[in-house]
């Protein structure tokens, strides 16, 4: 209440000394600061957004931009303020309320700046750019009512709004503290998460199953802090939710069955290192890379550029297919048919040779051809060749080396033969039948 009881005696002062006139003179700089601090904003901030798509890919310059964005409107609210206040001090008049202003002002550029760092260090996402708007208004709208003397009776006022549930005394202020410490909390925890992740990808040392591993790990280790430590500091008796945990523990037997479970096989994937980021799998019809391994699900990228997600659970129930598990070589068969009248030796000579074409063909070990069987159409040919990179397709290296062996085939005149049918046709009798054959036959 200091700052009211300031107010209310400079403004009696101004009123019997200098009249009304100082007042309305206060407030007219007040509205032609906030007038010219708007317009710069605007101004400076149009700037900055054309720089920031001209920064492109700049991680760096693109970061100091957006900080430059979020200052734009406090500063230049505050070289205006500034400014007036200093008019006003020339001539000797007193200016609680532009003081209060400065420091509100700077109060806001520096809470701006923390949260937004904060978020920095988070993975970026909608959600997180807008609840960061939400979290900076709200510590500064409780600054600004310490800065005037009204914060202590504001939680006076929030502490009288309550119920009992039981024991427990539930208030208004004991709800806020909650949400808001909550969201700090999760925010510095998610940040110190950050942190830790980007340290883990750096590592050379620690697999990338470990990686997403320890991750996952300290992220839920992170957050149960978090959240305790919030319903600490808000004066919640921890032992009050011995309710609510015995109907979470029912929710999870009765509806959360599936959550829990594909939150459990995550961590079972990432203890056996059956599937890494990296791999290569195919999982009923899906094939493709895991691009991610989250809590929940993985995610499955196909050469079509198509993300799935498939629930850990069923790459743990179901039989999964892993391309690179321990080595990425992965052998191709090709069929091919040639006819009887061609030679099967030159042939498989010339299939081996068209195999190595192929840039992506193994070298070592070498491709082969053998002679599977001699069918009813012709002789049936099989090419393996052995390839390192099953991300990049299949199919390609397939198309790719069929093309080699018709081209091959061609110049050497062998023959891929049609399927090839001999048809028998039988002449029935088809005398006619007399009455006298009927009777005999009777």
């Amino acid at each position: 209440m200091d700052f009211i009881a300031t107010l209310q005696a400079d403004y009696q002062s101004w009123y019997d000394e200098r009249g009304l006139l100082l007042v309305i003179l206060q407030v007219s700089l007040l509205a032609v600061a906030a007038i010219i601090a708007w317009f710069a904003h605007k101004y400076v901030y149009t700037v900055l957004e054309e720089r920031l798509v001209a920064a492109g890919k700049s991680v760096f310059r693109s970061t100091l931009i957006k900080f430059g964005q979020r200052l734009a409107f406090p500063l230049s609210a505050l070289l205006a303020v500034m400014a007036g206040r200093l008019a006003l001090n020339w001539y000797g008049v007193t200016t609680p309320v532009l003081d209060l202003l400065v420091e509100m002002l700077v109060a806001l550029a520096i809470i701006r700046v923390i949260v937004y760092a904060l978020r920095v260090g988070i993975a970026p996402g909608p959600a997180l750019k807008a609840w960061e708007q939400l979290i900076s208004t709200s510590i500064w709208a409780m600054v600004v009512l310490h800065l005037m003397g009204l914060l202590q009776p504001a939680m006076d006022a929030l502490d009288a709004l309550a119920f009992h549930f039981g024991d427990t005394r539930v208030s208004a202020l004991v709800t806020l503290k909650v949400i808001v410490l909550s969201a700090l909390y999760i925010l510095l925890a998610l940040w110190v998460a950050g942190l830790v992740d980007n340290r883990l990808r750096q590592s050379t040392h620690i697999n990338a199953s470990m990686k997403v591993g320890l991750t996952k790990v300290n992220k839920v280790l992170l957050l149960t802090v978090a959240i305790l430590a919030a319903l600490t500091e808000a004066g919640l008796d921890l032992s009050s939710l011995t309710i609510f945990g015995g109907a979470l523990g029912v929710g999870i037997g009765f509806g959360l069955q599936k959550i829990v479970s594909n939150f459990i096989s995550g961590f079972i994937l990432l203890g056996d290192r059956s599937i890494k980021p990296g791999d290569i799998i195919t999982i009923g019809d899906n094939f493709g890379w895991v691009r991610e391994l989250r809590a929940r699900y993985i995610v499955v990228r196909n050469r079509d550029g198509v993300e799935t997600l498939i629930p850990n659970e069923n790459l743990v129930t179901s039989e999964v297919i892993n391309w690179s598990y321990s080595d990425r070589k992965v052998r191709l068969r090709i069929p091919v048919q040639i006819s009887y009248n061609d030679d099967p030796e030159q042939a498989m000579q010339l299939m081996e040779e068209a195999a190595l074409e192929c840039s992506r063909v193994l070298r070592d070990p070498a491709p082969v051809c053998r002679l599977i069987e001699f069918a009813d159409s012709g002789i049936a040919l099989e090419l393996r060749v052995w390839f390192t990179d099953p991300q990049q397709g299949i199919g390609n290296i397939r198309s790719e080396v069929n093309v080699a062996i018709w081209r091959a085939f061609k110049e050497t005149g062998i023959t891929i033969p049609f399927p090839q049918r001999d048809v028998h046709l039988r002449q029935l009798d088809t005398s006619p039948v007399t009455n006298q054959d009927h009777r005999s036959g009777a």
